[in-house]
Parts: structure tokens; sequence; C-alpha cells
């Protein structure tokens, strides 16, 4: 029996490949998309190992995934959770999102003090279509507001995560589709301090003590090109680039890059699909 940890820590980086995905699992914007959806998704991806780090997470990952596309519980592309209100113009859900964050790697700037454990949000988001109707792209202003979780150690509370996001996703010809996406992410004191923070205890001649504060984290920007070379098959590639000047803790010792970036290139395949079409 898998435990605990595991079985989180493979929903975790399942909802990332799924977002990261983007519009991969979609079909043409005019489609219905079917009630649900199994298969597995994989990637190989080079992640920074938080936003300021110098240093990068390289990881291949491969799982099985389930797209549910039901009217209130959702697990797709965006996030897994409930969701309470749909209409061509809003969406509110209460969901569950992670990243391929630096897990239990062990990272020179962090030598001696508790290791980044794997983070996993959890909190209310508010989705507004912007165009739906568009038949040329479409735009999203994606507001989540998330308690984030360390998965690594019993679920502990580690703060609060607030990142207003705009995506605009387009399907062009011959199966080619990317989307761009751009925002920003703010944190609360706690949350700050777990990345950031260092204490009089874990400070030495390089690495002096710092006490980090709630507000801007990072701005973030990223793409991702989607190509269907066959009706079960898509391969993806993505970029993202990620900044924190500017940011409330820049003046961590924590932080030696003020950019950095991450890629990665990946599969995914779906096995079956329902005949009955999602309500929606």
């Amino acid at each position: 029996m898998p435990s605990q940890h595991s079985r989180f820590s493979h929903l975790i980086v399942l909802s990332s490949l799924l977002s990261i995905c983007g519009f991969a699992h979609a079909q043409s914007e005019n489609a219905s998309k079917p009630l649900w959806e199994i298969g597995a998704v994989g990637i190989g991806a080079s992640q920074q190992a938080y936003p300021g780090s110098d240093e990068q997470v390289n990881r291949v990952v491969a799982l099985p995934f389930l797209i549910y596309r039901g009217k209130y519980f959702r697990a797709d592309r965006d996030a897994v959770g409930l969701r309470a209100i749909n209409t061509p113009r809003y969406e509110l859900d209460l969901s569950f999102a992670g990243t391929l964050g630096a897990g239990s790697n062990k990272l020179k700037a962090r030598e001696g003090m508790p290791k980044l454990g794997t983070l996993g949000e959890f909190g209310p988001r508010i989705l507004i279509h912007l165009n739906p109707e568009a038949k040329n792209g479409r735009w999203n202003l994606d507001i989540p507001v998330r308690g984030v979780f360390d998965v690594s150690d019993g679920l502990k509370f580690k703060g609060l995560k607030f990142e207003p996001t705009m995506n605009y996703a387009r399907r062009l010809g011959s199966g080619w589709s990317y989307t761009v996406s751009g925002g920003a992410a703010w944190a609360d004191t706690r949350l700050s301090e777990t990345l950031y923070g260092v204490a009089n205890e874990y400070a030495t001649s390089t690495r002096p003590a710092f006490q980090a504060q709630g507000g801007l984290m990072n701005l973030r920007a990223s793409t991702a090109v989607i190509k269907d070379i066959h009706t079960d098959w898509r391969l993806f590639a993505y970029v993202r680039a990620d900044s924190v000047a500017g940011a409330r803790n820049e003046a961590s010792s924590l932080v030696k890059r003020k950019t950095g970036g991450t890629l990665g290139i990946g599969f995914s395949y779906t096995w079956m699909r329902s005949s009955q079409s999602a309500s929606d």
C-alpha cells in the first residue's frame, strides 16, 4: 500500500502535469468534450527550485490520469475539486492544485535548514471567461486564493497564496494549439517565511538572518505549444519564466537569482473516453 505522502505527492504531480498540458486535452473550441477520459501523461522537466533559486530540479515523471467533467466534481487540466457555480461567464470552484517543486531535494542555499517539502495548494478559485463566444482564441482570468500545505509533513499549513493569472488559448490548423499566460503571486508572511526566511539559528557568514514579510512573491509568464499527432496522442512543450525583481523579499540571502526558467517536453495518451458528452 502506498503511503499517504506518496498518494498525495502523486496527486500533486498529476495535477501539475494536467495543468502544464493546458489545452492538450481540449477538443475544438466549439465541440463538446467527453464526460471522462483515461490515459497517461509523461514529462521531462527542468524547473527552478523556487522563485529566486539558482538551482534547477530535474525530473522525469509518467503517471496515469483520469479527467472527469461532471456538473459539480471536476478533475481536469485546471485543477481537481468541486465546482459550485458555472455560467458562460464565470466559474467558482473549491479545488486542489500543485507544482513540481523542490520536494525533498537538497539545495545548497538552504544547507542545514529545514527542507522545502512537497507543497500542495487548496482553496477557492474564480475563473472569468472574458470572451466566451470567441472563435479565434479565448481569454480567461484565473483568480485563486489557496492555502499551501506540506504533504511531506502531515499536511502542515505553510501559508496563503494569491495568484491571479491571465490566460490565452487558441487552436490553429493541422492539430496545433498554443497557450500564453502571465500573472503575479502574492504570499502571506507565513509562506514568505517558509521560502525566504532565515532564522538566527540557521544564519551563517554567507547567509545572514532574514525575517521575511508578506507581499509580492514573483512575476510569471509562460507559453505552451501542443501538437495532436493522432486522435489519442498529443505532444507538448512549454517554457516559463519567473522573476523576483521588485518582490517583497528580494533582499533575502536565499534569493540567488532574480530571474529563472522552467522548461519541459512531454506527451499525453488517451486510452479510453466516454461516449457521453460533458454537460458543458
